[in-house]
This record gives structure tokens, C-alpha cells and sequence, in this order.
């Protein structure tokens, strides 16, 4: 009591020394710091504290236990995106599962008797991809009993720390298996009164510490527990290939978000190259979460985005937000537009398919499926985990067939000059029959169960992986506590008076255990994954440019469709043939509609990606659509177009050029002529085929 009625607190003075120091909260330079206590009046006390310091309370953000996981996650978006979030003050309520890479200074202002948890603190800044050099300050009081000992731990670490890479928090739960660093305070607490007794507590450091065991530690724990084999890993990373190569050009994001949000009032201004600073967010934006259902908040103001990532880190500027979809910023401004030109999708458009060599038009729907858990949201509804919105192309007669990922690319708005040639045809029967349903029923079929499959394999592999850390760690806690209570009751039987009395060690075991109960409850709730009825969203008619300005008889243009397939499929049997004897292993994907034709694996592993185009001999030029012209962007190493010259049934020339474009184009852009001799002339004598 004393002590607390002097107001002088040496550990609240070292941590002072570093809020002053300028380098870190000067005008010029905003670091963030995180602060980590053990118990939540200490947690109090240094809130109060640090915003007296600063001189505003929206600097210090907190976590502790007593907040739902929505608001630990409001808390951390807050303190990663929010300019004047200076600093975290938490408890290990923040310890794991939360990324904080936004800093690089942490201060261990209570030590935890647990060793992982140092290890699961330094590791919510110290992780991958994080650009600064982290700092920790551990401010342990060495003159008293406890401190003796952490202040010999640090020692040894410093000794080994040359030896373990830098990774000495790593290995301290194992080092400290059978010796455990709990007991040992609780020794220096009781029983060191003696210099045989302090030499006994630093001995069994000592002895825990040897340099072969810390180093099989850290190879152990440097071994992925899934242990990927080597088709895994070569699977996983043409998955990521692909991907990669159908994204959106972070350009069209950019382009799109910045009309969309300015648009429903929200105010960003331009920073750095590709980076901006969003001032306000709208209300009905930030609104939009509780129905997107992600969990994450949309905050009022974000220090800096991005659209590339590429440009999240810029030396001397805050760490950008990456803004692509899933992003809630992103999710919810579309939401949000949605909501407000949603009549403008069922009503429908008009567009033109110029590379359609035929004559039947046909109807494009946007087909929406959603994964759901039974987490519920506060209006009830089932939590979406996974959305995913697919195209399906129906025809004149009720056939049904995925058209790719993002078909409308490739096609334009009709012309105001080609609006008379539909006239009639928009009254046709076949245009007023339910195609919807037949739609939908392709989606089921097609569409939503591969997207079931996909979502629940990797949700219940990351579920049974939380599942198993969760019961490992609390169930620790909670023998530990068990035990500790009947100890505490023995001594209380024997006429003893310890610390702390064992109806509070017993209620911290029953918390401990009701926690555990209700963890596993919600990760039961995270299991049950179903897939929703999927959605129809929008359509639009598709017409072949042929079907507006026929230049050819219908019999005609059906023999000049023949002939371009034909030509196609001698190109295609041409290159692959070529592509084998380079020693690669092509494989035809053309029916997939991912935007190229042949995958082709090299000797190495890496896949190219080839886009086939046949040309009848005397061509001047070639079209590449807008899909393609995407993967070529995106993947501009790994495309490569390939132009096969036909003259009846024989190849006559052949060539590839990668990376024909060499630049970037206009969003408007559906589709590019290239010249052919110029592509000619660009390939390298390796690249004829």
C-alpha cells in the first residue's frame, strides 16, 4: 500500500523512456508500439497511463480477454490501419492468432511464467514478410527474486542467439519441458533466501541448456507438422499458378473502387504511387459488415491501401492495407453498390461476342453460391465463409455450360447503330422461357458442388488444426490449476495461509474449463459447413457480332465456323506435338475456359501458359480477347501465344512469342488485333516451333 501511495513505479518509469523517446513518436515519425501485461488491472493501470502521456485516448487500443472475438478483431484492424492508433496495450488475449506486423516495438511489460507465450507475443510482429527490424524490451526488475532468474534466462539466450539463427523464443517451451519455468519462479519465490538455494535455481538452468539440443529443436521446429509431399507441393503451387493468372489486374480494382467509393461519398486522396489514404468512410459502408457477415470491421479511416501488393511496404511510409476482393472495404462498398443498382442486373443487358464466328445468340447468367457454417450472424442468418459467383452460358435450346470465370471481359455494349437488328429478335419465345432455372440447376450440378468440396477441405483442416492447439494449451492450463488447488486446499487444511486461497484457484479451473467448453462449442459450429441454393444474380443476351450484320448467308457462315474449328484444332495438335518434343508435358485445357489452351509443365516443374491461335495462310492479323490479354498481364513470364500459319491441311509456319504485349491497355479494351509479322519478327529463333 505503501508502495502504491508513493506513485513511484520503476518499471512504469522504463517504459516511459520509451514513449519519450523521439525517434519514435515525433511529429515526423509515428511507430507503433504493443505493450503486453499479464492481468487486466495492470492493464488498466498502463491505459491510463500511456494516454495521460500521449495526451489522446484514440492512441491506445486494447485487448484482453474480456472481449468477443469481433472486437478483438475491430481492435486490431483499429491499431494496423488507423493513423493515430499509436499503441496496444493486451493481454495474451492477443497472444495468438492475431497479426500485429503493423509494429515492429513490443515491450513485455509483466513477463509470463510460460515460456511459448514470449514466443507467441514476439511472434505476432516478428513474422513473415515484415520489412522493419523488430525490437522487444523485456523490463524485468533483476533485484528481486523472480527477476534473478528470467535476468540468467536472458543471458543464455544471448549466448545461444548466434547459434539459433536469431530463433531463441522458439525452443523455450521445449527447453523448459520437464523443468518448467513456472515452478522455478514460484522456487525463487519461496525458497530463495539462501546463496545455495539461488545457485541450486540458476544450476537447473544451466543444465537445460545445452547447444545440440537447442539446435535439433529449432531443425524440429523448422519442419511444417503437415510435412507437404512432393506432389503436394507441386500441386499446390500450380494451384497457385492458376490463380495468379486469372486475377484481376490490380488496375481494374483500383479503377473500379476508387469510382465506386467516391461515388456512395467516401473521400480518399493519393499518396504514394498506387497508394492512397481513405479520410471518411461512409456510415452505410461501414454498416455493410454485419451483413457480409466476414467478421472483420470496415473502419472510418485506413492510413494507407493499396491494389497491388507490390506496394503494402514503401520505405519511411505506414504499411498499406492490401485492398482485393475479400477485402472488407472492397466487400462492403460492392455490397453496398449492389444494394443500390441491383434492379440494373435483373433487368439485364446487351452485349456482343466480335470473336463469336457463328449465328445462334445465346443468354449469360451470373450464378452467386455461397459456403456457410453455423456460426450466425446477429440478424440470424448463417455466417458466409466462402462466396464465389460463377457464369453460365444457356442456348435457344435449354443447354447449359460453364463459360469461365469472367466471360462479359470479352464481350461489349451493343452499338447504338446495331440496335435495330434486335428489334424483333427480343420477342422470341425462346427468350421468355424460364432459362434461370435451367441455370441454376447447372450451378448445383457443376459449380456449387466443387466450391462444397474446395471450401470444407481447407476449412476443416485449419479447424482441426485450431481444435488441436486449443485442447493442448488448455488443457495444460487447466490440470495446472486442478492441481494447484489441491495443493493450496492442504495447505488451508494444515492450518497454513497461502497467497492465494484455493476457492479462487479452483474457480480460475472451472473458468478455464467452461472456456474450453465453449471453444470447442464454436469450432463444432465452424464444422457444420453447407452449401447455400445458389443464386442467380444477373444475365445478359449475348449476340454474335455475325448475328447483327450477317455479311454472309447462313450457310456461309456455318461452313466459315467449320473451317475455324478445323483450323483451330490442326493448330492445336501442332503445338502440342512441338511443346513434347521440347521435352515438356503439355496438356489441353481449351474446354475449360481459363483463358489459355494448352498447360505445358518444363522439366523444372513450372507451368507455361500457352493461348493457341490457328490462321488460315495470308492472314494479316490475329485477335487475343480480353481474358487473355488478363492472363498475359498477369503472368507475363509464363504466357506465351502461339501462331500457327495453316494452308489446307499442312502447318506452313509456326512461331511463339512471349510476352507479346509489352505493356498495358485500357480497361474499356475487349479485344486486340495483333499484327502477325510484327509477332514474326519479335520471336526468337528458339521460340519457332
Amino acid at each position: 500500500g505503501a508502495v502504491r501511495k508513493s506513485g513511484f513505479d520503476k518499471k512504469w518509469e522504463k517504459l516511459g523512456e520509451v514513449l519519450n523517446d523521439p525517434e519514435m513518436f515525433s511529429e515526423n515519425k509515428r511507430d507503433k508500439l504493443v505493450i503486453f501485461t499479464e492481468h487486466r488491472d495492470t492493464l488498466n493501470y498502463l491505459v491510463e497511463k500511456v494516454r495521460g502521456r500521449l495526451g489522446r485516448a484514440e492512441a491506445v487500443v486494447i485487448i484482453h480477454g474480456s472481449l468477443n472475438r469481433q472486437e478483438r478483431r475491430a481492435a486490431e484492424a483499429r491499431f494496423i490501419n488507423e493513423p493515430d492508433a499509436l499503441v496496444l496495450i493486451a493481454t495474451d488475449a492477443a497472444g495468438e492468432g492475431v497479426n500485429l506486423q503493423r509494429a515492429h516495438l513490443m515491450v513485455n511489460y509483466d513477463l509470463p511464467w510460460n515460456p511459448n507465450r514470449i514466443e507467441q507475443r514476439f511472434g505476432r510482429i516478428h513474422r513473415f514478410g515484415q520489412r522493419e527490424v523488430c525490437h522487444l524490451w523485456n523490463i524485468v526488475a533483476y533485484q528481486t527474486r523472480e527477476g534473478a532468474v528470467y535476468r540468467r534466462l536472458f543471458e543464455k539466450l544471448e549466448e545461444a542467439r548466434s547459434a539459433l539463427g536469431g530463433r531463441v523464443f522458439d525452443v523455450l517451451g521445449r527447453v523448459f519441458t520437464e523443468v518448467a519455468l513456472r515452478d522455478l519462479m514460484v522456487e525463487a519465490i519461496r525458497y530463495n533466501t539462501t546463496d545455495e538455494a539461488r545457485a541450486y535455481l540458476l544450476e537447473k538452468i544451466e543444465s537445460r541448456w545445452d547447444r545440440e539440443m537447442l539446435a535439433r529443436i529449432v531443425e524440429e521446429r523448422a519442419l511444417d507438422s503437415t510435412r507437404m509431399n512432393a506432389a503436394r507441393l507441386s500441386s499446390l503451387r500450380d494451384t497457385m499458378a492458376r490463380a495468379e493468372a486469372r486475377r484481376l489486374v490490380p488496375h481494374f480494382i483500383e479503377s473500379f473502387f476508387v469510382d465506386a467509393f467516391t461515388s456512395l461519398g467516401g473521400t480518399l486522396a493519393r499518396r504514394e504511387p498506387g497508394r492512397y489514404q481513405v479520410n471518411h468512410v461512409p456510415a452505410d459502408i461501414r454498416r455493410r459488415e454485419a451483413f457480409v457477415g466476414r467478421g472483420v470491421p470496415v473502419l472510418r479511416t485506413y492510413e494507407r491501401i493499396c491494389f497491388d501488393k507490390a506496394d503494402v511496404y514503401v520505405d519511411g511510409k505506414p504499411m498499406a492495407a492490401f485492398v482485393a476482393p475479400g477485402h472488407p472495404l472492397l466487400d462492403a462498398t460492392i455490397d453496398r453498390l449492389l444494394e443500390r443498382h441491383r434492379d440494373v442486373l435483373r433487368r439485364g443487358a446487351i452485349l456482343v461476342d466480335d470473336s463469336d464466328e457463328g449465328s445462334e445468340p445465346r443468354v449469360l447468367f451470373s450464378v452467386e453460391s455461397d459456403i456457410t457454417d453455423d456460426v450466425l450472424l446477429k440478424d440470424g442468418r448463417p455466417r458466409t465463409i466462402s462466396r464465389r459467383v460463377d457464369y453460365v452460358e444457356v442456348d435457344q435450346d435449354d443447354v447449359a455450360m460453364t463459360a469461365g470465370s469472367a466471360p462479359y471481359l470479352d464481350y461489349r455494349p451493343l452499338r447504338d447503330d446495331e440496335r435495330a437488328a434486335t428489334g424483333a429478335f427480343l420477342t422470341a419465345d425462346w427468350l421468355r422461357r424460364e432459362m434461370e432455372d435451367v441455370a441454376a440447376r447447372h450451378g448445383i450440378a457443376t459449380v456449387v458442388a466443387g466450391h462444397l468440396a474446395e471450401t470444407r477441405s481447407d476449412r476443416l483442416a485449419h479447424i482441426a488444426k485450431t481444435r488441436s492447439e486449443v485442447h493442448a494449451r488448455l488443457t495444460s492450463e487447466i490440470q495446472y490449476w486442478d492441481h494447484r488447488a489441491f495443493e493450496l486446499r492442504q495447505q488451508e487444511d494444515a492450518g497454513r495461509k497461502p497467497r492465494i486461497n484455493s476457492a479462487n484457484a479452483r474457480r480460475r479451473c472451472d473458468d478455464l474449463e467452461e472456456r474450453l467448453k465453449k471453444r470447442v462449442a464454436e469450432l463444432d459450429r465452424e464444422s457444420r459447413i453447407t452449401a447455400q441454393p445458389p443464386i442467380v444474380r444477373g444475365g445478359a443476351l449475348i449476340l454474335p457480332a455475325r448475328f447483327l450484320a450477317p455479311a454472309l448467308p447462313a450457310e456461309s457462315a456455318e461452313a466459315a465456323t467449320r473451317e475455324t474449328k478445323r483450323i483451330e484444332l490442326i493448330a492445336m495438335a501442332h503445338v502440342m506435338a512441338a511443346e513434347r518434343a521440347s521435352g515438356r508435358v503439355p496438356l489441353d485445357v481449351g474446354e475449360h475456359n481459363r483463358g489459355w489452351d494448352i498447360e505445358s509443365r518444363e522439366p523444372g516443374g513450372q507451368l507455361r501458359f500457352i493461348e493457341v491461335k490457328g490462321r488460315k495462310i495470308g492472314s494479316d492479323t490475329v485477335c487475343v480477347t480480353k481474358n487473355e490479354l488478363l492472363t498475359c498481364l498477369n503472368k507475363r513470364e509464363q504466357y506465351h501465344l502461339a501462331v500457327v500459319v495453316v494452308d489446307g491441311d499442312a502447318v506452313v509456319d509456326s512461331w511463339t512469342v512471349a510476352d507479346p504485349l509489352h505493356g498495358d491497355w485500357a480497361f474499356a479494351l475487349t479485344s486486340m488485333n495483333l499484327d502477325l509479322a510484327r509477332l514474326r519478327a519479335g520471336a526468337t529463333l528458339g521460340d519457332h516451333l
